[in-house]
């Protein structure tokens, strides 16, 4: 294992299975790692021609986070006009230099355009390898040298993927299982596989709603319950079984931010105005923090400890760190609040809106615009603007014509993860490292 920042596992016990969350590594979508960085070890500032350690091109085009173990980066992509190629690409973390790519053919085709999610799932990875989920419906597992585990085509087994822009709930994991959340048209469901074989755990009907988001496990007094954030409500199960353990109804337009945690049995959600079905005019409503607790008759509830008056989300989900919540709305403003009060400490209007979530890094907090600009924030109680960095020229490629990326003013900035001293993020067509030192 490479040496890291810091070496921190956090295990917790959840209906008679394990869930190790391996701090030195990000390993899912929003890894939840950040706050423990020493931010002395992430560029405050950086171009094309500062701190940048180097990009590489991804096959294809993707939307998913890249996850790392012991040196390797990991993305995915699509390619082709009916999305009809799957890679999955590993890179060296120190150097980019490609080690492998692999190329699946799609378990079903849908037309390869911006309004499709394209390689929006982001996977998983552990000691034994990465774990993958298309929206076509293949779900897959490779070893860390690209060899075949096991694969299966969900389309094959419980029927089409058909639902409105796609799918995009990324993979979310224990030590010994992977979630999977299809929220298709008709007939929705969520799986759970074992880990080691494919096989499944259990699976149940899916809320039968609108959602970009994914799965959340969130640790509630020494437990987990796994999160789903659809347009309407907000519901808890049973990682272990499957069983709806309670439901948050009376929401608005949350069909796209992912619940994020926010202390135990507590998490942020977020909602998108404009977004997902029904009024969409009481979305601010429906951004806040919710508590899950045990009533006198032993059942879990959940219910907000306080909802904004006015923030709203765009893509990105909101973000706890250092005792405040961080909203991003669609036109780029950030909204800060009291995490334990809901009070607004301030707003201000940023480069652009973020599709990837914020990273809060010690006493900084980065927002990273769709758009490649990445803004750099006290994370104190008053508005103090560190940075602005840009990824990328605020030009559009002229590759853009393949109809392959976004034509939505040019590239988009869809994550960012960290790990060996490396701060990556994630744009359609390539991957960009940036870093303090040369090591």
């Amino acid at each position: 294992m490479n040496q890291r920042l810091f070496l921190v596992g956090l295990l917790s016990f959840t209906g008679g299975f394990t869930s190790l969350m391996h701090a030195e590594e990000w390993t899912k979508f929003q890894c939840g790692i950040a706050g423990k960085i020493d931010a002395a070890a992430v560029p405050l500032t950086w171009s094309e021609s500062e701190n940048l350690r180097w990009k590489v091109e991804i096959p294809g085009y993707g939307q998913s986070s890249p996850v790392t173990w012991d040196g390797h980066v990991y993305v995915t992509s699509i390619s082709g006009p009916k999305k009809e190629t799957c890679h999955v690409s590993a890179f060296d973390i120190q150097s980019g230099g490609k080690l492998w790519t692999r190329d699946f053919k799609a378990a079903s085709e849908a037309e390869n355009n911006n309004y499709i999610s394209r390689a929006a799932p982001s996977p998983t990875v552990d000691a034994q390898g990465v774990y993958v989920f298309f929206e076509g419906g293949n779900l897959l597992a490779l070893t860390h040298a690209g060899e075949d585990r096991w694969s299966r085509d969900l389309v094959a087994e419980f029927g089409a993927v058909e639902s409105r822009h796609g799918l995009a709930a990324s993979l979310e994991q224990t030590d010994d299982r992977l979630f999977v959340w299809v929220e298709r048209q008709a007939e929705p469901y969520v799986l759970a596989v074992e880990k080691a074989s494919g096989k499944d755990l259990w699976k149940v009907p899916g809320i039968g709603a609108t959602s970009w988001a994914s799965p959340r496990l969130i640790a509630v007094d020494g437990q987990q319950h796994l999160v789903l954030s659809a347009v309407g409500s907000v519901t808890g199960l049973d990682p272990a079984t499957g069983q709806e353990l309670w439901k948050l109804t009376g929401l608005k337009s949350n069909s796209t931010p992912t619940p994020m945690p926010a202390g135990d049995g507590r998490f942020l959600i977020g909602a998108t105005q404009g977004r997902g079905e029904g009024d969409s005019g009481k979305a601010a409503e429906s951004n806040g923090l919710v508590a899950i607790h045990k009533t006198a008759e032993g059942a879990y509830q959940a219910d907000f400890v306080w909802r904004s008056k006015r923030s709203t989300s765009s893509f990105g989900s909101p973000l706890a760190h250092g005792g405040k919540a961080y909203f991003v709305n669609s036109t780029g403003v950030v909204f800060c609040h009291e995490l334990e009060t809901g009070d607004e400490l301030y707003s201000s209007r940023l480069a652009d809106s973020s599709w990837a979530t914020p990273l809060g890094i010690g006493e900084r907090v980065y927002f990273f615009g769709k758009g490649g600009a990445v803004a750099v924030l006290s994370a104190g109680n008053e508005l103090e603007k560190l940075a602005e960095n840009a990824t990328w020229e605020a030009t559009a490629p002229a590759a853009a014509e393949t109809g392959q990326r976004p034509q939505f003013g040019g590239p988009v900035l869809y994550a960012a993860a960290y790990a060996s001293e490396r701060l990556l993020l994630r744009r359609g067509d390539t991957l960009y490292c940036v870093a303090v030192s040369q090591k």
